[in-house]
């Protein structure tokens, strides 16, 4: 398997991972959402430096 290959595939079960472990955490889909929500937030202040 090509280390490119190899990359996509690890890169691939970790997402799966961690949303998986995400999603446990929720105990609605409206949490889930809020949390997805949360999280973008965190990212957007992160990129802004705020």
């Amino acid at each position: 398997m090509s280390n490119l290959r190899r990359n996509l595939v690890r890169t691939l079960i970790c997402t799966m991972a961690v949303a998986a472990l995400a999603s446990v955490g929720c105990n609605t889909v409206k949490g889930l959402g809020e949390d997805i929500q949360s999280a973008g937030e965190a990212g957007e202040k992160a990129i802004s430096n705020d």
